[in-house]
């Protein structure tokens, strides 16, 4: 409530907005917001105060909202302020605007369920608490469906296990498939919890039969929020299904979500794919996942390139480095001589991330090998694509692989008959300068770039005096 709970904690506050019968108004927000229960209960005693002070406006669209946002609270609280809110018609405007009242009172009979219902045995559970319950999830107000689906993992450990089976398995379907995307993503967000708190004993066939026939549906949902929840905790069923469903079932759906136009759900998904590996093995990830990631690696749109390269890092993190140089490698080079400049320059900072991983000794034998021999490129764009890859690793790889391996291309680069590679020469020389030692700065680098600093090329020999100067060579 930014209105109002910004407008101060103390009389100067108050009095610094030039109103100071704002004052008890804050104080009042304070005493809800207190540790002391006590205070809070006094605090909402008065709300009607408050109310009146902020007018039947400001009471609808801040304190309301406020209020349900902000009391998560013990059940004498929330009963207090239900009590409140039942006098409270005429403070937001009359009976048109009841409904905004009802929206809050039943927003805060969920909070109330979940706090009762872990002190009630089942047959009180059943009369007393599960009425209010089935009403609230399919109540007219999405925001209290909403609560419902958000507050899911704790209304089940609260019922328990029969209650669980018999009234929330039906009414989570319903919220999976609910006409709001926010309560459908709410629900989906808590699918592997309410998965994962299922008894054992015929857990597997509750979930195959009563729950992944709607999360099918999720996957190809029109909003991409509901997508994206799904596909952030997707992944963790296959631990919970084992193997042979995961491998009959969850794959196709991991290759739909993939695929999926919404960089979100992809990046979800190759973010979790570790708990997959562990369950159905690195073969068969390989044979299933892989070729996708292939397929999007090589897609005709740059942008849907750009997106997998982005990724590339993490899954190189799940994947492993033998399974990385075996299967992706050489995708990684590839991306280096794309025709995409945006491609082409992603591509080395992706380098870079790989290096950071893998660590020295994998440069030194897999990458920097295969970048350098870019050196000899017919096409320049390629030739300055090495340039660039080693301003990217030089950092990362040392000084010693940036003396004995990089420099020497770099110097010999100094030479190319294109005035564009030979002023990146000079651009590189005074990136990679501060990692060489004295000697090599000296004795190579000065006179190549005292020699470019005379080039023919005006930009050549710019570039080439601001790295004599920056490297203090002159």
């Amino acid at each position: 409530m930014a209105g109002v709970a910004g407008s101060g904690t103390g009389q100067g506050a108050a009095g610094g907005d030039g109103d100071d019968s704002l004052y008890p108004i804050a104080v009042l927000i304070d005493e809800l917001r207190n540790e002391d229960v006590q205070l809070r209960l006094n605090s909402i005693k008065k709300l009607s105060t408050i109310a009146l002070a902020l007018g039947v406006e400001r009471t609808r669209t801040e304190l309301l909202p406020f209020l349900t946002d902000t009391i998560y609270d013990e059940d004498e609280v929330l009963l207090t302020l239900a009590e409140q809110l039942g006098n409270f018609t005429g403070l937001v405007g009359g009976p048109d605007f009841a409904h905004c009242l009802l929206d809050s009172v039943r927003l805060l009979a969920v909070e109330a369920c979940v706090s009762i219902a872990q002190l009630l045995s089942e047959d009180d559970l059943e009369a007393l608490v599960m009425p209010t319950l089935r009403q609230a999830a399919e109540d007219k107000s999405w925001r209290v469906r909403y609560m419902v689906a958000d507050k899911f993992s704790e209304l089940q450990k609260a019922v328990g296990p029969k209650i669980t089976l018999n009234d929330l398995i039906p009414a989570f379907q319903n919220l999976l498939k609910d006409c709001e995307a926010e309560v459908r993503a709410a629900a989906a967000h808590k699918v592997k919890e309410l998965c994962e708190n299922l008894p054992m004993e015929g857990r597997e066939t509750i979930i195959m039969n009563q729950i992944l026939p709607y999360i099918k549906e999720l996957v190809s949902d029109t909003n991409q929020h509901v997508k994206s929840a799904l596909a952030s905790v997707i992944m963790g069923l296959s631990t919970i299904l084992g193997k042979g469903n995961t491998i009959e079932h969850l794959l196709p759906l991991f290759l739909a979500q993939l695929k999926d136009e919404c960089p979100e759900v992809r990046l979800n998904i190759i973010s979790n794919l570790d708990c997959v590996n562990e369950v159905i093995g690195i073969q068969q990830l390989s044979q299933s996942l892989l070729p996708a990631i292939v397929e999007l690696a090589e897609d005709a749109k740059w942008r849907v390139r750009l997106a997998i390269i982005e990724y590339m890092p993490l899954l190189a993190g799940q994947l492993g480095v033998e399974f990385f140089d075996e299967k992706l490698n050489s995708l990684c080079m590839a991306w280096l001589v794309d025709h995409v400049y945006a491609i082409r320059e992603a591509a080395t900072n992706n380098l870079m991330k790989l290096v950071q991983k893998f660590g020295k000794e994998w440069a030194q034998n897999t990458i920097v090998p295969k970048v350098l021999v870019m050196a000899n490129d017919p096409n320049y764009l390629h030739r300055m694509t090495t340039l660039f890859c080693i301003n990217a690793l030089s950092e990362a790889c040392g000084q010693e692989i940036t003396t004995k391996q990089m420099l020497p291309v770099v110097l010999k680069m100094a030479r190319d008959q294109v005035a564009n590679v030979r002023f990146n020469v000079a651009k590189s020389l005074q990136k990679i300068g501060p990692i060489l030692d004295t000697d090599a700065l000296q004795e190579e680098v000065k006179p190549v770039l005292q020699k470019l600093g005379q080039d023919e090329d005006v930009d050549v020999k710019y570039f080439a005096q601001e790295a004599i100067s920056v490297l203090a060579l002159a």
